[in-house]
């Protein structure tokens, strides 16, 4: 069974690709996404950026950092509106992909079969540790994959877990510093037994 009916809209005379940046919060997703996105205008190519309209965390309308550098975006409810703006755009950027459906790694196929470079950020696991939303099928069908980290608060060691310091089962739950901190495999389990 193809689960991806897309590949039948390849287009070879196009160089299309999916780069995925993946990791825990805090790890420099958005800043590596906003870094390659601006390359790409800096390189005079056709650029659109997309988060879900759910975030607003620092801005409707632009995809900010952590460390407030920023670059504006267009906010969608749904993957497909992804595909419909997307018309004559060389590069695509998409932040927050862990919020999206599990329409988004077929719509970013579709893209780069038509020659498009889709550029990917989103947290690859949960606050539980698990794989989260459309991140495990993009990661599957990515050119390439690039897992960034951040730093344990707790040891030092890299950080690839995203643990939640408030009280609530929602899976998501936007927040900060305030709601979530960076912790390594070792602390991450360490302190889930507790």
């Amino acid at each position: 069974m193809n689960h991806f009916p897309e590949h039948q809209l390849f287009n070879p005379g196009k160089n299309g690709s999916i780069e995925v940046i993946c990791g825990s919060m805090f790890s420099g997703k958005t800043e590596e996404l906003i870094r390659r996105m601006k390359r790409a205008q800096f390189a005079k190519q056709t650029v659109e950026i997309f988060k879900p309209a759910m975030e607003t965390r620092y801005s409707e309308e632009k995809i900010v950092s952590h460390d407030q550098n920023a670059i504006p975006c267009t906010p969608v409810e749904h993957s497909g509106n992804i595909l419909l703006l997307s018309s004559g755009r060389e590069v695509v950027g998409i932040d927050e992909a862990q919020f999206f459906d599990e329409g988004l790694p077929s719509i970013c196929n579709q893209l780069a079969n038509q020659g498009i470079r889709v550029i990917v950020a989103g947290l690859d696991m949960d606050y539980r540790g698990n794989p989260f939303g459309p991140m495990p099928a993009l990661c599957a069908i990515a050119d390439d994959v690039t897992k960034v980290h951040a730093i344990c608060v707790e040891c030092g060691q890299l950080a690839g877990y995203s643990r939640r310091l408030v009280h609530n089962n929602k899976l998501v739950l936007l927040g900060e510093r305030e709601e979530y901190q960076p912790l390594c495999r070792n602390c991450f389990f360490k302190n889930k037994l507790v």
